[in-house]
């Protein structure tokens, strides 16, 4: 059964809102606009097929988002550079056969690239513990609490260093920029959601 992570396409808005909305309490709903607003300024908006369906998607931000989630605030008054985690969803057959392995996969290895931090958040309220032992398992660790205003719902802000970073930084991101190889050509953070924001 193989899990294939590619991009977006602007056809498949309609079924990402879908799944999100399907999710349960643990996914904050989303409105058409909400995820038209992801796809113009989301850093990495990628969906995962298996067996030729769409089953999933994962949503990060950089800190430059135009952005108005409190935990995307919380970080960013903490942080200076960060990928923020907004979401991820698997449709319910699918869980549990490694797609959310294979996205968290994915985006450690855009995210340490080209920030020094991946950040996420987990609900408390009510407790979820396969999500908190899951990011464990990633090397998350909790950097404080938070409740969400207007939800009122306590929620464990998770962060993970990301050890390359320095190492691509000082070798690469100062001097030419990174190779030109095909796992990380047109990945710069800023260069997808601007392509999306004006349909180039």
């Amino acid at each position: 059964m193989p899990i294939t992570i590619r991009d977006v396409a602007e056809h498949e808005l309609d079924s990402v809102l879908a799944l999100n909305n399907a999710a349960g309490i643990n996914i904050l709903p989303l409105d058409a606009a909400g995820v038209r607003h992801f796809y113009r300024s989301a850093a990495y908006f990628r969906v995962a097929e298996v067996d030729g369906l769409l089953t999933g998607f994962l949503i990060a931000l950089d800190a430059s988002a135009d952005y108005d989630s409190s935990n995307f605030l919380w970080f960013r008054e903490r942080y200076p550079e960060f990928l923020y985690i907004d979401r991820i969803v698997i449709a319910s057959p699918r869980r549990g056969v490694g797609v959310g392995r294979a996205f968290y996969a994915d985006v450690n290895s855009f995210a340490e690239v080209r920030v020094p931090q991946l950040t996420c958040e987990v609900f408390l309220e009510p407790r979820n513990d396969v999500a908190v032992l899951f990011h464990g398992t990633y090397g998350f660790h909790e950097v404080g609490q938070h409740v969400m205003p207007g939800v009122d719902r306590r929620v464990s802000m998770l962060a993970k260093t990301l050890c390359s970073y320095p190492f691509v930084k000082q070798t690469y991101l100062e001097r030419n920029g990174l190779p030109d190889e095909p796992w990380l050509r047109d990945r710069s953070l800023p260069s997808r959601a601007a392509q999306r924001a004006t349909g180039t």
